[in-house]
């Protein structure tokens, strides 16, 4: 059984950061691809970031450029998202999610097929 565990979000001024890992197990997948995605309240799900394994691609949306740094370690197949420069618009639950392959769009939420619980992320002003 797939397995995704997020942990590592909590409450943080703005200008702070945090960093959310995302452990996944219980996959046989040679390749995968490990995408980010948050969801506030009132708004649809977006897409935050994702990274290929043995780290061969990397994508960050527009909104989280510069501030989030996406990294993989392959041998524990875990996903760290290190946010820096938090605003409160980055308030939302974060959810990785898992997909068996490494190609089409990176960030496409509908080509995922495993997803994780979330983790609350708060940014207060």
């Amino acid at each position: 059984e797939v397995q995704l565990v997020e942990s590592g979000g909590g409450l943080v001024q703005a200008g702070g950061s945090l960093r959310l890992s995302c452990a996944a197990s219980g996959f046989t997948f040679d390749d995968y691809t490990i995408g980010w995605f948050r969801q506030a309240p009132g708004k649809e799900r977006e897409e935050v970031s994702c990274i290929c394994s043995s780290d061969r691609c990397r994508y960050y949306a527009d909104s989280v450029k510069g501030r989030f740094t996406n990294s993989i370690d392959n041998a524990k197949n875990t996903v760290y998202l290190q946010m820096n420069h938090l605003k409160p618009e980055d308030t939302a639950v974060y959810y990785c999610a898992l997909k068996g392959n490494v190609v089409g769009v990176c960030l496409a939420q509908d080509d995922y097929g495993f997803w994780g619980q979330g983790t609350q992320v708060t940014v207060s002003s």
